[in-house]
Protein backbone atom coordinates (compact mmCIF):
# COMPACT_ATOMS: atom_id res chain seq x y z
CA UNK A 1 0.00 0.00 0.00
CA UNK A 2 1.10 3.54 -0.67
CA UNK A 3 2.62 5.21 2.14
CA UNK A 4 4.82 7.69 0.29
CA UNK A 5 2.32 10.05 -0.98
CA UNK A 6 1.33 13.59 0.16
CA UNK A 7 -2.12 14.34 -1.27
CA UNK A 8 -2.92 17.48 0.72
CA UNK A 9 -6.02 17.99 2.82
CA UNK A 10 -9.50 17.42 1.31
CA UNK A 11 -10.82 20.81 -0.24
CA UNK A 12 -14.05 22.69 1.70
CA UNK A 13 -17.57 21.62 0.00
CA UNK A 14 -18.91 24.49 -2.16
CA UNK A 15 -20.62 25.31 -5.05
CA UNK A 16 -19.08 24.53 -8.16
CA UNK A 17 -17.84 27.96 -9.70
CA UNK A 18 -18.94 28.72 -13.66
CA UNK A 19 -16.55 27.20 -16.18
CA UNK A 20 -14.91 29.36 -18.20
CA UNK A 21 -16.57 29.03 -22.17
CA UNK A 22 -15.69 25.37 -23.59
CA UNK A 23 -15.04 23.49 -20.43
CA UNK A 24 -17.22 20.97 -19.33
CA UNK A 25 -18.74 20.67 -16.00
CA UNK A 26 -18.89 17.03 -16.42
CA UNK A 27 -16.49 14.47 -17.55
CA UNK A 28 -18.17 11.05 -18.02
CA UNK A 29 -15.88 7.78 -18.60
CA UNK A 30 -16.60 4.94 -20.48
CA UNK A 31 -13.69 2.69 -19.73
CA UNK A 32 -13.67 -0.09 -22.77
CA UNK A 33 -12.07 -3.43 -23.33
CA UNK A 34 -12.77 -5.16 -27.03
CA UNK A 35 -16.23 -3.22 -27.54
CA UNK A 36 -16.27 -2.55 -30.74
CA UNK A 37 -20.09 -4.36 -30.95
CA UNK A 38 -21.48 -2.24 -28.36
CA UNK A 39 -19.44 1.24 -27.77
CA UNK A 40 -20.88 2.96 -30.53
CA UNK A 41 -24.77 2.55 -29.55
CA UNK A 42 -23.85 3.40 -26.36
CA UNK A 43 -21.64 6.79 -27.19
CA UNK A 44 -24.14 7.70 -29.07
CA UNK A 45 -27.53 6.93 -26.67
CA UNK A 46 -25.25 8.99 -23.22
CA UNK A 47 -24.66 11.92 -26.01
CA UNK A 48 -28.19 12.14 -27.03
CA UNK A 49 -29.48 11.68 -23.02
CA UNK A 50 -26.97 14.53 -22.39
CA UNK A 51 -27.80 16.76 -25.00
CA UNK A 52 -31.55 16.65 -24.20
CA UNK A 53 -31.35 16.29 -19.96
CA UNK A 54 -28.02 17.77 -18.76
CA UNK A 55 -28.27 21.62 -17.92
CA UNK A 56 -24.29 22.08 -18.09
CA UNK A 57 -21.80 21.74 -20.74
CA UNK A 58 -20.42 17.97 -21.06
CA UNK A 59 -17.35 15.64 -21.94
CA UNK A 60 -17.63 11.97 -22.74
CA UNK A 61 -13.79 9.89 -22.93
CA UNK A 62 -13.85 6.79 -24.08
CA UNK A 63 -11.17 4.97 -22.28
CA UNK A 64 -9.68 2.14 -24.31
CA UNK A 65 -8.08 -0.32 -21.67
CA UNK A 66 -5.44 -1.71 -24.80
CA UNK A 67 -8.35 -2.91 -26.78
CA UNK A 68 -6.91 -5.53 -29.40
CA UNK A 69 -10.53 -5.40 -31.67
CA UNK A 70 -11.51 -2.50 -33.34
CA UNK A 71 -12.28 -0.68 -30.41
CA UNK A 72 -9.64 1.84 -31.30
CA UNK A 73 -11.51 2.36 -35.00
CA UNK A 74 -14.68 2.77 -33.14
CA UNK A 75 -13.59 5.51 -30.60
CA UNK A 76 -11.85 7.85 -33.31
CA UNK A 77 -14.96 7.64 -35.23
CA UNK A 78 -17.12 8.83 -32.46
CA UNK A 79 -14.37 11.31 -31.46
CA UNK A 80 -14.98 13.00 -35.15
CA UNK A 81 -18.64 12.57 -35.37
CA UNK A 82 -19.39 14.33 -32.07
CA UNK A 83 -17.47 17.21 -30.83
CA UNK A 84 -18.32 16.64 -27.04
CA UNK A 85 -16.70 13.30 -27.34
CA UNK A 86 -12.98 12.16 -27.58
CA UNK A 87 -11.04 9.29 -27.39
CA UNK A 88 -7.81 8.23 -24.80
CA UNK A 89 -6.02 5.04 -25.89
CA UNK A 90 -3.96 2.96 -23.09
CA UNK A 91 -1.43 0.50 -23.61
CA UNK A 92 -2.24 -1.36 -20.43
CA UNK A 93 -5.35 -2.97 -19.43
CA UNK A 94 -6.94 -2.40 -15.79
CA UNK A 95 -10.44 -0.26 -15.61
CA UNK A 96 -8.76 1.48 -12.58
CA UNK A 97 -6.15 2.14 -14.26
CA UNK A 98 -8.06 3.88 -17.33
CA UNK A 99 -10.07 6.21 -14.66
CA UNK A 100 -7.14 7.24 -12.84
CA UNK A 101 -5.25 8.27 -16.11
CA UNK A 102 -8.46 10.42 -17.30
CA UNK A 103 -9.67 11.42 -13.90
CA UNK A 104 -5.98 13.07 -13.02
CA UNK A 105 -5.61 14.72 -16.25
CA UNK A 106 -9.59 16.33 -16.72
CA UNK A 107 -9.97 19.83 -16.30
CA UNK A 108 -13.70 19.13 -15.51
CA UNK A 109 -15.05 19.99 -12.38
CA UNK A 110 -17.11 16.79 -11.66
CA UNK A 111 -15.75 13.20 -12.88
CA UNK A 112 -18.02 10.22 -13.59
CA UNK A 113 -17.59 6.75 -15.21
CA UNK A 114 -20.48 3.83 -16.22
CA UNK A 115 -20.03 0.53 -18.02
CA UNK A 116 -20.12 -0.03 -21.84
CA UNK A 117 -23.39 -1.50 -21.06
CA UNK A 118 -25.61 1.23 -20.30
CA UNK A 119 -27.20 -1.38 -17.60
CA UNK A 120 -28.30 1.75 -15.61
CA UNK A 121 -31.07 3.92 -16.31
CA UNK A 122 -29.11 7.03 -17.44
CA UNK A 123 -32.11 8.84 -15.78
CA UNK A 124 -30.38 8.59 -12.65
CA UNK A 125 -27.03 10.33 -14.37
CA UNK A 126 -28.27 13.70 -13.32
CA UNK A 127 -29.21 13.03 -9.84
CA UNK A 128 -26.12 11.12 -9.25
CA UNK A 129 -23.87 14.10 -10.05
CA UNK A 130 -26.14 16.96 -8.85
CA UNK A 131 -25.18 16.68 -5.08
CA UNK A 132 -21.58 17.32 -6.31
CA UNK A 133 -22.24 20.33 -8.14
CA UNK A 134 -23.98 22.22 -5.32
CA UNK A 135 -21.20 21.21 -2.93
CA UNK A 136 -23.57 19.11 -0.55
CA UNK A 137 -20.80 15.83 -1.06
CA UNK A 138 -17.78 14.62 -2.69
CA UNK A 139 -18.75 11.46 -4.33
CA UNK A 140 -22.01 9.95 -5.51
CA UNK A 141 -22.78 5.93 -6.36
CA UNK A 142 -25.49 4.37 -7.50
CA UNK A 143 -26.83 1.64 -5.67
CA UNK A 144 -28.54 -1.18 -6.93
CA UNK A 145 -29.07 -2.99 -3.72
CA UNK A 146 -31.22 0.63 -2.02
CA UNK A 147 -34.97 -0.51 -1.10
CA UNK A 148 -36.29 1.85 -4.23
CA UNK A 149 -34.13 0.10 -6.69
CA UNK A 150 -35.52 -1.70 -9.74
CA UNK A 151 -33.07 -4.27 -10.76
CA UNK A 152 -33.39 -6.76 -13.42
CA UNK A 153 -30.73 -9.75 -12.79
CA UNK A 154 -30.14 -13.45 -11.79
CA UNK A 155 -29.39 -15.04 -8.41
CA UNK A 156 -25.97 -16.14 -8.99
CA UNK A 157 -25.12 -12.32 -9.48
CA UNK A 158 -27.32 -11.08 -6.71
CA UNK A 159 -25.29 -14.00 -4.25
CA UNK A 160 -22.41 -12.36 -5.39
CA UNK A 161 -23.56 -8.72 -5.17
CA UNK A 162 -25.02 -8.66 -1.06
CA UNK A 163 -22.36 -11.05 -0.43
CA UNK A 164 -18.92 -9.28 -1.33
CA UNK A 165 -20.96 -5.68 0.45
CA UNK A 166 -21.80 -7.87 3.21
CA UNK A 167 -18.04 -8.92 3.46
CA UNK A 168 -16.83 -4.74 2.61
CA UNK A 169 -19.35 -3.71 5.98
CA UNK A 170 -17.95 -6.48 8.11
CA UNK A 171 -14.54 -6.41 7.03
CA UNK A 172 -13.76 -2.69 6.24
CA UNK A 173 -16.69 -1.39 8.21
CA UNK A 174 -17.99 -0.03 4.87
CA UNK A 175 -21.67 1.91 5.36
CA UNK A 176 -22.02 2.70 1.46
CA UNK A 177 -24.57 0.06 0.30
CA UNK A 178 -22.98 -1.03 -3.08
CA UNK A 179 -19.71 -1.03 -4.45
CA UNK A 180 -19.65 -2.49 -7.94
CA UNK A 181 -22.24 -0.70 -9.66
CA UNK A 182 -20.69 0.48 -12.57
CA UNK A 183 -21.84 4.24 -12.20
CA UNK A 184 -20.11 6.59 -9.98
CA UNK A 185 -19.12 10.28 -10.04
CA UNK A 186 -16.48 12.21 -7.88
CA UNK A 187 -15.61 15.69 -7.65
CA UNK A 188 -11.97 16.72 -9.31
CA UNK A 189 -10.84 18.36 -6.19
CA UNK A 190 -11.72 15.45 -4.11
CA UNK A 191 -10.33 13.03 -6.35
CA UNK A 192 -7.31 14.77 -6.91
CA UNK A 193 -6.37 14.35 -3.06
CA UNK A 194 -7.53 10.31 -2.85
CA UNK A 195 -6.38 9.36 -6.19
CA UNK A 196 -2.66 9.00 -4.77
CA UNK A 197 -3.70 7.09 -2.53
CA UNK A 198 -5.58 4.13 -5.03
CA UNK A 199 -3.12 1.53 -5.43
CA UNK A 200 -5.39 -0.87 -7.59
CA UNK A 201 -5.57 -0.57 -11.44
CA UNK A 202 -8.58 -3.30 -11.87
CA UNK A 203 -11.99 -3.84 -10.71
CA UNK A 204 -11.20 -3.37 -6.92
CA UNK A 205 -10.32 0.41 -7.96
CA UNK A 206 -13.35 2.52 -7.05
CA UNK A 207 -14.06 0.04 -3.94
CA UNK A 208 -10.34 1.06 -2.35
CA UNK A 209 -11.48 4.90 -3.85
CA UNK A 210 -14.78 4.76 -1.55
CA UNK A 211 -13.38 2.97 1.52
CA UNK A 212 -10.58 5.83 1.97
CA UNK A 213 -13.09 8.42 1.03
CA UNK A 214 -15.46 7.22 4.01
CA UNK A 215 -12.41 7.19 6.42
CA UNK A 216 -11.52 10.23 5.31
CA UNK A 217 -14.56 12.09 6.24
CA UNK A 218 -15.44 12.28 2.71
CA UNK A 219 -19.67 12.74 2.10
CA UNK A 220 -20.74 9.67 0.04
CA UNK A 221 -24.18 10.43 -1.48
CA UNK A 222 -26.65 7.13 -2.85
CA UNK A 223 -28.94 7.11 -5.93
CA UNK A 224 -31.21 4.58 -6.13
CA UNK A 225 -31.11 2.86 -10.01
CA UNK A 226 -33.01 0.65 -12.24
CA UNK A 227 -30.66 -1.86 -13.21
CA UNK A 228 -30.76 -4.40 -15.95
CA UNK A 229 -28.09 -7.30 -15.80
CA UNK A 230 -26.25 -7.61 -19.32
CA UNK A 231 -26.16 -11.21 -20.40
CA UNK A 232 -23.45 -10.73 -22.47
CA UNK A 233 -21.13 -9.07 -19.78
CA UNK A 234 -17.22 -9.98 -20.60
CA UNK A 235 -16.36 -10.11 -16.72
CA UNK A 236 -14.65 -12.81 -15.26
CA UNK A 237 -17.00 -13.47 -12.29
CA UNK A 238 -14.24 -16.15 -10.07
CA UNK A 239 -11.46 -14.16 -10.72
CA UNK A 240 -12.54 -10.59 -10.13
CA UNK A 241 -14.04 -11.98 -7.02
CA UNK A 242 -10.58 -13.31 -6.52
CA UNK A 243 -8.86 -10.22 -6.93
CA UNK A 244 -11.71 -8.32 -5.05
CA UNK A 245 -11.19 -10.33 -2.06
CA UNK A 246 -7.34 -9.65 -1.88
CA UNK A 247 -7.59 -5.64 -2.21
CA UNK A 248 -10.18 -6.51 0.89
CA UNK A 249 -6.74 -8.15 2.52
CA UNK A 250 -4.55 -5.73 1.43
CA UNK A 251 -6.96 -2.36 2.37
CA UNK A 252 -7.92 -3.87 5.65
CA UNK A 253 -4.16 -4.67 6.69
CA UNK A 254 -3.36 -1.13 5.86
CA UNK A 255 -5.70 0.76 7.79
CA UNK A 256 -5.19 -1.90 10.49
CA UNK A 257 -1.09 -1.15 11.10
CA UNK A 258 -1.80 2.82 10.00
CA UNK A 259 -0.12 3.13 7.00
CA UNK A 260 -2.33 5.31 5.16
CA UNK A 261 -1.81 8.78 5.98
CA UNK A 262 -5.88 9.07 6.51
CA UNK A 263 -5.17 12.02 9.51
CA UNK A 264 -3.78 14.21 6.63
CA UNK A 265 -7.05 14.37 4.79
CA UNK A 266 -8.75 16.41 7.46
CA UNK A 267 -11.30 19.27 6.27
CA UNK A 268 -10.45 22.55 6.59
CA UNK A 269 -12.09 25.04 9.54
CA UNK A 270 -15.49 25.85 8.87
CA UNK A 271 -16.48 22.82 6.77
CA UNK A 272 -18.41 20.89 8.92
CA UNK A 273 -20.68 23.19 11.46
CA UNK A 274 -19.80 20.27 14.01
CA UNK A 275 -16.52 21.46 13.46
CA UNK A 276 -17.01 25.20 13.98
CA UNK A 277 -15.52 26.61 17.43
CA UNK A 278 -19.31 27.51 19.13
CA UNK A 279 -19.18 28.85 22.20
CA UNK A 280 -21.27 27.75 24.32
CA UNK A 281 -22.09 23.96 23.05
CA UNK A 282 -20.28 21.30 23.97
CA UNK A 283 -17.94 19.38 21.76
CA UNK A 284 -18.16 15.90 21.40
CA UNK A 285 -20.92 15.12 24.27
CA UNK A 286 -22.00 11.94 22.27
CA UNK A 287 -18.26 10.56 21.95
CA UNK A 288 -17.52 11.17 25.53
CA UNK A 289 -20.93 9.70 26.82
CA UNK A 290 -20.05 6.45 24.69
CA UNK A 291 -16.39 5.89 25.91
CA UNK A 292 -17.37 6.99 29.24
CA UNK A 293 -20.11 4.37 29.06
CA UNK A 294 -17.53 1.65 27.61
CA UNK A 295 -14.73 2.40 30.55
CA UNK A 296 -17.47 2.60 33.14
CA UNK A 297 -18.96 -1.26 32.60
CA UNK A 298 -15.42 -2.37 32.03
CA UNK A 299 -14.68 -0.03 35.31
CA UNK A 300 -17.90 -1.81 37.73
CA UNK A 301 -17.06 -5.44 36.37
CA UNK A 302 -12.88 -4.75 37.72
CA UNK A 303 -14.49 -3.32 40.63
CA UNK A 304 -16.98 -6.27 41.62
CA UNK A 305 -14.17 -9.02 40.78
CA UNK A 306 -11.55 -7.24 43.21
CA UNK A 307 -14.39 -6.37 45.90
CA UNK A 308 -15.16 -10.39 45.48
CA UNK A 309 -11.77 -11.01 45.86
CA UNK A 310 -11.00 -8.91 48.64
CA UNK A 311 -14.65 -9.94 50.64
CA UNK A 312 -12.72 -13.21 51.95
CA UNK A 313 -10.08 -11.91 53.90
CA UNK A 314 -11.86 -8.03 54.97
CA UNK A 315 -15.17 -6.91 56.59
CA UNK A 316 -17.85 -5.31 53.27
CA UNK A 317 -16.38 -1.77 54.24
CA UNK A 318 -13.01 -2.08 53.78
CA UNK A 319 -12.91 -4.94 50.81
CA UNK A 320 -15.61 -1.87 49.17
CA UNK A 321 -12.90 1.04 49.96
CA UNK A 322 -10.20 -1.38 48.65
CA UNK A 323 -11.41 -2.15 45.42
CA UNK A 324 -12.96 1.15 44.84
CA UNK A 325 -9.67 2.52 45.28
CA UNK A 326 -7.86 0.38 43.17
CA UNK A 327 -10.72 0.87 40.45
CA UNK A 328 -10.41 4.67 40.52
CA UNK A 329 -7.41 4.98 39.71
CA UNK A 330 -7.47 2.40 36.59
CA UNK A 331 -10.97 4.35 35.56
CA UNK A 332 -9.25 7.55 35.52
CA UNK A 333 -6.36 6.46 33.59
CA UNK A 334 -8.96 4.98 30.83
CA UNK A 335 -11.59 8.15 30.75
CA UNK A 336 -8.43 10.29 30.61
CA UNK A 337 -7.28 8.91 27.17
CA UNK A 338 -10.28 7.02 25.98
CA UNK A 339 -13.34 9.30 26.98
CA UNK A 340 -11.40 12.71 26.67
CA UNK A 341 -8.55 12.44 24.89
CA UNK A 342 -5.47 13.71 26.56
CA UNK A 343 -2.64 12.35 25.51
CA UNK A 344 0.68 12.87 27.26
CA UNK A 345 2.35 12.94 31.15
CA UNK A 346 1.15 16.36 31.43
CA UNK A 347 -1.43 16.89 34.03
CA UNK A 348 -1.44 13.51 34.73
CA UNK A 349 -0.55 13.13 38.88
CA UNK A 350 -3.45 16.63 38.89
CA UNK A 351 -6.15 14.66 37.25
CA UNK A 352 -5.45 11.42 39.21
CA UNK A 353 -5.71 13.62 41.91
CA UNK A 354 -8.61 15.00 41.63
CA UNK A 355 -10.18 11.58 40.15
CA UNK A 356 -9.58 10.42 44.01
CA UNK A 357 -11.89 13.18 44.91
CA UNK A 358 -14.34 12.08 42.75
CA UNK A 359 -13.64 8.59 44.37
CA UNK A 360 -14.14 9.72 47.23
CA UNK A 361 -17.52 10.80 46.79
CA UNK A 362 -18.02 7.63 44.95
CA UNK A 363 -17.09 5.78 48.23
CA UNK A 364 -19.50 8.14 50.37
CA UNK A 365 -22.29 6.85 48.16
CA UNK A 366 -21.67 2.90 48.61
CA UNK A 367 -20.29 3.31 52.20
CA UNK A 368 -23.50 4.72 53.07
CA UNK A 369 -25.42 2.45 51.42
CA UNK A 370 -23.57 -0.69 53.10
CA UNK A 371 -24.39 1.01 56.40
CA UNK A 372 -28.15 1.41 54.88
CA UNK A 373 -27.98 -1.97 54.45
CA UNK A 374 -26.51 -2.66 57.85
CA UNK A 375 -28.87 -1.22 59.60
CA UNK A 376 -31.59 -2.30 58.18
CA UNK A 377 -30.63 -6.34 58.27
CA UNK A 378 -28.58 -8.03 60.45
CA UNK A 379 -26.46 -10.30 58.23
CA UNK A 380 -27.03 -9.31 54.78
CA UNK A 381 -26.50 -12.16 51.84
CA UNK A 382 -23.66 -11.64 49.72
CA UNK A 383 -26.06 -11.29 46.30
CA UNK A 384 -28.04 -8.25 48.13
CA UNK A 385 -24.89 -6.73 49.15
CA UNK A 386 -23.87 -6.80 45.52
CA UNK A 387 -27.59 -5.47 44.17
CA UNK A 388 -27.09 -2.51 46.76
CA UNK A 389 -23.68 -1.44 45.49
CA UNK A 390 -24.26 -1.47 42.04
CA UNK A 391 -27.78 0.68 42.47
CA UNK A 392 -25.07 3.18 44.19
CA UNK A 393 -22.76 2.87 41.95
CA UNK A 394 -25.50 3.95 38.99
CA UNK A 395 -25.79 6.76 40.94
CA UNK A 396 -21.74 7.99 41.42
CA UNK A 397 -21.55 7.05 37.91
CA UNK A 398 -23.87 9.79 36.86
CA UNK A 399 -22.08 12.26 39.41
CA UNK A 400 -18.52 11.20 38.21
CA UNK A 401 -19.04 11.51 34.63
CA UNK A 402 -20.58 15.45 35.00
CA UNK A 403 -17.62 16.06 37.77
CA UNK A 404 -15.44 14.53 34.96
CA UNK A 405 -16.31 16.76 32.26
CA UNK A 406 -16.74 19.77 34.02
CA UNK A 407 -14.00 19.84 36.71
CA UNK A 408 -11.22 17.00 36.09
CA UNK A 409 -10.82 17.58 31.91
CA UNK A 410 -12.76 20.75 31.02
CA UNK A 411 -10.63 21.78 28.41
CA UNK A 412 -9.99 18.77 26.82
CA UNK A 413 -11.37 19.04 22.96
CA UNK A 414 -11.49 16.33 19.70
CA UNK A 415 -8.03 16.47 18.26
CA UNK A 416 -7.83 18.73 15.76
CA UNK A 417 -6.17 18.70 12.34
CA UNK A 418 -2.98 20.79 12.11
CA UNK A 419 -1.76 21.81 8.76
CA UNK A 420 1.28 20.52 7.41
CA UNK A 421 3.17 23.52 6.01
CA UNK A 422 5.11 22.02 3.09
CA UNK A 423 1.40 21.29 1.82
CA UNK A 424 -0.53 23.28 -0.14
CA UNK A 425 -2.68 25.90 2.09
CA UNK A 426 -6.50 24.04 1.06
CA UNK A 427 -8.09 27.40 1.52
CA UNK A 428 -5.64 29.43 -1.65
CA UNK A 429 -7.81 28.49 -4.90
CA UNK A 430 -6.64 26.26 -7.28
CA UNK A 431 -5.59 27.89 -10.22
CA UNK A 432 -6.51 25.11 -12.28
CA UNK A 433 -10.43 25.71 -11.53
CA UNK A 434 -12.29 28.45 -12.90
CA UNK A 435 -12.56 31.72 -11.00
CA UNK A 436 -14.61 31.24 -7.97
CA UNK A 437 -16.60 34.35 -7.97
CA UNK A 438 -18.29 33.94 -10.89
CA UNK A 439 -21.54 31.96 -10.94
CA UNK A 440 -23.59 30.22 -13.42
CA UNK A 441 -25.78 33.28 -14.53
CA UNK A 442 -22.23 35.20 -15.40
CA UNK A 443 -21.26 32.09 -17.77
CA UNK A 444 -24.15 32.27 -20.09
Amino acid sequence: MRTDSSPGSLPAREHLPAAGAGTPVLDVVVPVYNEEKDLGPCVRRLHEHLNRTFPYAFRITVADNASTDGTPRVAARLAADLAAVRSVRLEQKGRGRALRTVWSASDAPVLAYMDVDLSTDLNALLPLVAPLISGHSDLAIGSRLARSSRVVRGAKREFISRTYNLILRGSLQARFSDAQCGFKAIRRDVAQVLLPLVEDTGWFFDTEMLVLAERAGCRIHEVPVDWVDDPDSTVHIVRTATEDLKGVWRVGRALATGSLPLDRLARPFGDDPRDRDLTGVPQGLARQLVGFCVVGALSTLFYLLLYSGFRHFAGSQLANALALLVSAVANTAANRRLTFGVRGRGGAVRHQAQGLVVFGIGLALTSGSLAALSAATAHPDHSTELAVLIAANLAATVLRFLLFRAWVFPDAQPTTHTPDPHLPDPHLPDPHLPDPHRTWSDAR
